[in-house]
């Protein structure tokens, strides 16, 4: 009786280990910058929640795909979740450049506002391309990062400056900078060798890359608040029980409120270690804040056209939950 009922359990467990399916995420941040910290709890969460039924691998540092290959192999199956500046694709739908209209929401409570108003919108563009969005974790504000007193984008002109996404890259050209499409894992040797001599970026940004060891000030503007989104192909999403589902559901929400309270948290901390390693950290003075500000009058008109009804509806939403 003893060999039968062992037998029989271990078949249980076999039985079990086969049902259990493994997801891949790909992340494009380092595994120790915290939006990577929070995607690993966030899939420990999910394997407890479905009593390890559905198990996801995290793969930081843009290991298993480049940041910006992450969206696309999500859509086509190649991996069944990941993360995702979605701004870095605002030229495939500009919904998804939403979060980096410059000084439209320069807040964490502004950032949330703005993001719940076009959430329905952005979800909508999201499951017209296979994906299920999940959540969404804000970085800090963002600052510029130069190797230089600067106090107007005169002093910028003809600088290579970091691109992420169409925003960072449209701003540069409007200051008379010249873009360089650059990805976060290969910033630090973009900037050793002179392939970039600016950026705008948060202060993790800065933080995770050392940045010191190449560039003197960080202004920090606050200028916008882009997003990470984490998503799943909607095949792999559908092919899962009503149970695993809710699971992921459950999670992304503590994921959400999790990651941007430790943006909060970390907001003002790295600012510091920037400053502890000998950058000089400041508000933009007079000069270049207006000239800031001008930018992101143009960026936010051509924003809104190229965003159409969808734009407008999102933006008086947003004026109204102010």
């Amino acid at each position: 009786m003893k060999r039968i009922l062992l037998a029989a359990g271990g078949a249980m467990l076999l039985a079990s280990a086969a049902a259990a399916e493994t997801w891949d995420m790909p992340m494009a941040y380092a595994d120790g910058n915290y939006h990577t910290q929070n995607g690993k709890l966030f899939a420990q969460a999910v394997g407890l929640c479905t009593g390890g039924d559905l198990k996801i691998t995290v793969h930081g540092g843009g290991s298993l795909f480049k940041g910006n290959e992450i969206k696309r192999a999500v859509q086509t199956g190649q991996a069944q979740i990941g993360e995702r500046l979605l701004s870095a694709h605002q030229n495939e739908n500009p919904l998804f450049g939403v979060d980096s209209v410059p000084f439209l929401a320069t807040s964490f409570e502004a950032s949330d506002k703005l993001w719940n108003v076009a959430l329905p919108r952005i979800e909508a563009a999201l499951e017209a391309q296979n994906l299920v969005y999940l959540y969404s974790v804000p970085w800090p504000p963002q600052g510029l990062y130069v190797n230089k007193p600067v106090e107007s984008l005169a002093d910028l002109k003809g600088l290579k400056f970091r691109a992420y996404n169409a925003a960072t890259a449209r701003l540069a050209e409007l200051a008379g900078m010249v873009p360089v499409q650059i990805e976060a894992a290969e910033l630090s040797q973009a900037l050793a060798t002179g392939v970039a001599e600016a950026f705008i970026s948060s202060g993790s940004t800065g933080y995770d890359r050392k940045v010191w060891e190449h560039l003197s000030h960080f202004y920090d503007a606050q200028a916008w608040l882009p997003r990470n989104t984490v998503f799943v192909n909607k095949d792999a999403w559908d092919g899962l029980s009503e149970h695993n589902r809710n699971c992921l559901r459950s999670a992304a929400m503590m994921a959400r409120v999790a990651g941007t309270t430790r943006a909060r948290e970390l907001s003002g901390w790295y600012l510091q270690q920037l400053a502890a390693n000998g950058m000089k950290v400041q508000a933009p003075g007079p000069q270049l804040a207006a000239d800031l500000e001008k930018i992101g009058k143009t960026m936010a008109a051509e924003w809104a056209e190229a965003a159409g009804a969808d734009g407008k509806a999102i933006l008086e939403a947003f004026a109204a939950a102010r």
